[in-house]
């Protein structure tokens, strides 16, 4: 079992940023694939960002490729996004999750944090 506790949503003028961390803890929680995910009011869960167990590959959703930058620090067992440039149409709640495979499909994710809020006004 792994749990994921995220923090650091908040709200944010649009242009500003904010870093969200996800602390990891229980069996082997380093050696998963990292992702984060976000849910709008009405919309579906979607892809946002995922890293490797090693940190050497990345891959984004095209609506935050080169302003979110997704890193972890697996010493600390925890996995950062780094979110620059918001938009009012990042509002949403952010989760992290853990994966054996480097996906962007939801299902394939086994564990979930609760999430945090991040909510930017125009």
């Amino acid at each position: 079992q792994v749990q994921l506790v995220e923090s650091g949503g908040g709200l944010v003028q649009a242009g500003g940023s904010l870093r969200l961390s996800c602390a990891a803890s229980g069996r082997t929680s380093s050696r998963y694939v990292m992702g984060w995910f976000r849910q709008a009011p009405g919309k579906e869960r979607e892809f946002v960002a995922t890293i490797s167990v090693r940190g050497s590959t990345t891959y984004y959703a095209d609506s935050v490729k080169g302003r979110f930058t997704i890193s972890r620090d697996n010493t600390k067992n925890t996995a950062y996004l780094q979110m620059n440039s918001l938009k009012p149409e990042d509002t949403a709640i952010y989760y992290c999750a853990t994966s054996y495979a480097l996906t962007m499909t939801p299902g394939d994710y086994a564990y979930w944090g609760q999430g945090t809020q991040v909510t930017v006004s125009s």
